[in-house]
């Protein structure tokens, strides 16, 4: 049923359970981000289902490399394609339901959900961060059962499941006066009203029952006038307290309370959102929120929520319900902010992204990459292995912030196109807990600049990828999705590739002369688990193949020791062996293929 009050909600019958429990280590888990309007509308045809039986019903077809750019052929074409993409595009839940197996299969072992509540009616917000009632999942998504059964259906896969939630904003429910978007100033502006169903902000600031479901703000706890801080948007995204207290464009910023992180009075608002979440956790069995914005949060109210959602959990025998926390800005200010509110993990965005994609592309010097994870006392951590399971690695994202107005995906063009699987490995096997957003695994490539093409429709539609229409990429036989569930079965199997230490590996084309990983050419780094070396190594050449020693650790291998090849991206390598040399220490020799990964065990 849809409640319209918090205090409607009877949580003793809702915690009964029982509950899908936390994984032993988040470190262990590999998640894959995905828009729920972007990903599938369940009308697919000629794709494997969830026990992996061939789909003949449907009516859209796999989308064949014949069809790349079959959207854009004439300039009304590509306007209606291009077009398609800011609207809603019809992905829904039921279609992510159908598609669990996909995933599984791949490797995949959590689901980052983007927002499922529901959004401000007649609205173009397929993304799901424009909420106007925290009590409903949108209709454009499908109902509050179909998440339930979603998040059961996981669960019954080996799948976790963590929901996007925002806290910092709501949609664009209510009007200033004069019907305009004022600036931040540090003062407050007249509001006009809350919106009507039509957009219109007509409404009394206040209790309206009368407007259910599309008009006002929702539950009838939020409707109040101290809600929101009502001071226009913000401008210049590092300015204290502008920062703080201004709307994202349109999305009106929700006042949370005031005081320092150590002694922070809840506003009314954070208590029911609180509150609301506590409810899509246990009503939907949910396993963690990525939360947003935390950055745009004061940290006592970041702190109260994570401490009152953990407790929650806690409370329903989640023991380690996960918080991944998205903060902008340098490593240092997210990685303290992150301590400081207590929230579980931090997105690794802006610099661990773009030094990801410029060492797979060969155009960074790996140190930098590998620096982020060893330089941890920066960050007050006296071992690196810190970040293990505090950070969430990825190189593609739905907002790309750091690359500023232009945005393409990593795949767009060469040498992208060819060395994504090296990407994919970089992430899957270095420190932290690896993400994949949706359509890496198929080459997506999102050229165009704007958010718009980097959030594909996977099913096809108005807004296929690799700019085509009507046919869907859940390609099985892809070569990187086979080569990354062959690289993820490996991370499954063996413990240091998720848990271990992290070394970058001096290099040697002759055996005799060691350095770091020049670029471009073999990048190798080792994971070392108790006892345990786990050796990978990636070419970012993709035209040939490179032979290179590798140093390992003299302590734990003696001269004539053998490794075994865990993975190559070349079958042929697979189940080879090396021996161990009393060079450099110790080190083996090893060929990687062009643009490929091999692991040694």
């Amino acid at each position: 049923m849809a409640y319209r009050r918090i205090a409607d909600i009877d949580f003793s019958e809702l915690t009964r359970g029982p509950f899908h429990p936390s994984p032993d280590d988040w470190a262990d888990e590999v998640l894959y981000f995905l828009l729920v309007d972007r990903f599938s509308d369940g009308g697919e045809r000629g794709y494997r289902d969830n026990d992996g039986v061939l789909v003949t019903t449907g009516t859209t077809p796999p989308l064949t490399e014949a069809g790349h750019g079959l959207a854009v052929r004439t300039e009304a074409d590509a306007a209606r394609w291009r077009a398609a993409g800011l609207d809603w595009a019809s992905g829904t839940l039921a279609g992510l339901r159908g598609k669990l197996g996909y995933l599984r299969r791949l490797g995949v072992t959590a689901i980052w959900v983007s927002p499922v509540l529901k959004q401000c009616a007649g609205q173009p917000t397929y993304h799901g961060y424009a909420t106007q009632d925290f009590l409903a999942v949108d209709p454009h998504f499908g109902t509050a059962e179909d998440l339930r059964g979603l998040v059961a259906d996981a669960h019954a896969q080996g799948l976790r499941v963590i929901l996007d939630v925002v806290i910092n904003h709501a949609g664009d429910v209510f009007g200033y006066e004069g019907d305009a978007q004022p600036v931040w100033t540090g003062r407050r502006y007249p509001v006009k009203g809350l919106r009507d169903a039509a957009g219109a902000p007509v409404l009394p600031v206040g209790p309206v029952p009368g407007v259910y479901p599309d008009g006002g703000v929702w539950p009838e706890e939020l409707q109040g006038t101290a809600t929101f801080t009502g001071k226009g948007r913000i401008v210049d995204w590092d300015r204290f307290p502008e920062y703080l207290e201004g709307d994202f464009e349109g999305l009106k910023d929700i006042a949370l309370g005031e005081g320092p992180a150590d002694d922070y009075t809840p506003s009314a608002a954070l208590l029911a959102l609180v509150r609301a979440y506590q409810y899509w956790i246990a009503f939907a069995d949910l396993d963690g929120l990525r939360v947003d914005t935390v950055k745009h949060l004061d940290p006592g109210a970041a702190r109260f929520f994570a401490s009152a959602i953990h407790e929650f959990a806690q409370s329903i025998g989640k023991e380690r319900f996960c918080l991944v926390a998205e903060i902008t800005g340098d490593r240092e200010f997210a990685y303290r902010t992150l301590d400081e509110v207590g929230m579980d993990a931090a997105l690794g965005l802006a610099d661990v992204q773009a030094r990801l994609e410029g060492v797979a592309k060969g155009a960074e010097d790996p140190a930098g990459y590998f620096a982020l994870f060893r330089n941890s006392l920066q960050v007050g951590r006296e071992s690196h292995t810190w970040f293990r399971d505090k950070v969430v690695t990825s190189y593609d994202d739905h907002d790309q912030v750091r690359k500023g107005p232009w945005k393409a995906r990593f795949a767009a063009g060469e040498p992208g196109r060819r060395l994504a699987l090296v990407a994919l490995a970089m992430n899957a096997t270095t420190l932290g807990i690896p993400c994949v957003y949706y359509g890496s695994e198929q080459g997506f490539d999102g050229e165009g600049g704007h958010d718009r093409y980097i959030r594909e429709a996977m099913f096809g539609g108005e807004f296929g990828p690799f700019r085509s229409r009507g046919g869907h990429a859940f390609d099985e036989e892809h070569e990187t999705y086979r080569q990354l569930a062959g690289l993820l079965a490996v991370r499954r199997r063996l413990p240091a590739l998720r848990r271990g230490r992290q070394y970058l590996r001096p290099v040697s084309p002759d055996g005799v002369v060691f350095a770091p990983p020049g670029h471009p050419g073999a990048v190798a780094w080792s994971r070392i688990f108790a006892d345990r070396e786990v050796v990978v190594a990636v070419n970012t050449d993709p035209d040939r193949a490179r032979t290179t020693w590798v140093t390992v650790d003299a302590g734990l291998h003696a001269e004539g020791d053998m490794l075994t090849c865990a993975y190559s991206s070349e079958p042929a390598f697979a189940g080879g062996r090396v021996s161990v040399s009393a060079r450099n220490g110790k080190a083996v020799q090893l060929t990687v293929p062009p643009a490929g990964v091999v692991i040694y065990a």
